[in-house]
């Protein structure tokens, strides 16, 4: 039986794109260019799909390096073929490693995620310990913000997103991310952070530009954070 990782690379160069590798190269600029391919993500979501009832996927999950972007990125996909929580935390766990770019780091999203979040809260608070992992560390916030400013919010995530401020721009955009994102959806209990100027200075304004840039934040909201740029 050929290897799983030889069919998908065959699959992703057919499905490889030279003008799309030139744009989307110039998107992600802190991976070197020379481990793209090229693949829309569409492609690679397609080409995920079709191994995900593989019994090779275990052996595909268990690889601790790839050649390319594209590659790490169906890694990802292929952890939603995983039906435990426990297995999915750890192959993310695992991936994270080998995680590079903003890029990779936001389209990895297990569905797991949204179904067992007693699990996936501390797990995320860990990773943004990570701090001389800057990816592992956007990932704990960015999983934060999708997972857990609804009914699973708790005001302390505010404070924990908050403390991982740092000199790292794609951690920074994160934590404003966040923020805006908490701005919309928590409103009440987010607003001291930007009245009272608790955020770095960068952050601070990243985090109202997003937020009136946001369909979800109202006009009046909109005004008044204006107010306190």
């Amino acid at each position: 039986m050929i290897p799983i990782e030889q069919e998908i690379r065959a699959q992703l160069l057919a499905a490889a794109d030279a003008d799309y590798h030139a744009f989307h190269t110039g998107l992600v600029p802190t991976a070197d260019p020379a481990r793209f391919l090229g693949v829309r993500l569409p492609a690679q979501r397609k080409i995920a799909k079709a191994f995900a009832k593989d019994v090779r996927v275990v052996d595909y999950l268990a690889l601790t390096r790839h050649d390319y972007y594209e590659e790490v990125n169906i890694h990802g996909f292929l952890i939603d073929s995983l039906a435990d929580i426990s297995d999915c935390l750890a192959a993310v766990e695992a991936l994270l490693a080998q995680i590079d770019n903003w890029a990779t780091c936001d389209t990895l999203s297990p569905r797991l995620f949204k179904q067992h979040p007693a699990a996936v809260e501390p797990a995320a608070l860990a990773w943004m310990q990570e701090m001389a992992a800057p990816y592992t560390v956007r990932f704990g916030i960015v999983t934060l913000m999708r997972h857990f400013l609804g009914v699973d919010f708790r005001e302390t995530h505010l404070a924990a997103v908050a403390a991982c401020c740092s000199e790292e721009y794609y951690v920074n955009m994160a934590v404003a991310w966040y923020f805006a994102t908490a701005l919309a959806k928590q409103w009440e209990t987010t607003l001291p952070w930007i009245a009272e100027h608790r955020l770095p200075d960068w952050t601070h304004r990243k985090t109202i530009q997003k937020a009136i840039e946001s369909y979800r934040v109202t006009p009046e909201q909109k005004a008044l954070l204006k107010t306190y740029r």
